[in-house]
Order: structure tokens, then C-alpha cells, then sequence
């Protein structure tokens, strides 16, 4: 399942350790105004870099699994 720019049903999942990896797509783009609402997370969550991949356009794709 893939989810975009959903900060809360993202925190929803990671509340109910439904989450094995995460794949975060850096996209260099100053947007300016934004506002963004990520829940805190009462723990740290444990993530080890799988891989990283960089594309033409300079985004940069980030995969992390979930380490329990």
C-alpha cells in the first residue's frame, strides 16, 4: 500500500505497528507557506537504510525497514 502526503493515517498505522518499511521520496522543492502536521510519536521508531536510489532529477528515494 502506498500513502501520500497523509501525515495522520501514516501516525494511525505506525500506532498499530502496521508499517514494515517506508519509502520517502526527498524531493529538493522549496515550497514556502506549508504547513505541515506530523502527530508525535511517544517512541522512536527503529529504522535501518535498506537502500537509496537518486534520479536524474535529484530526488532521492530513501527505503527503510522497520526494525522491531
Amino acid at each position: 500500500m502506498t500513502i501520500l502526503g497523509s501525515g495522520s493515517i501514516v501516525f494511525a498505522f505506525v500506532q498499530r505497528d502496521l508499517i514494515d518499511e517506508y519509502n520517502i521520496m526527498v524531493n529538493p522543492v522549496f515550497l514556502g507557506g506549508l504547513q505541515v502536521y506530523i502527530p508525535r510519536h511517544k517512541d522512536r521508531l527503529h529504522l535501518e537504510l535498506l537502500q537509496t536510489k537518486t534520479f536524474k532529477s535529484g530526488n532521492v528515494l530513501l527505503q527503510y525497514q522497520f526494525v522491531k
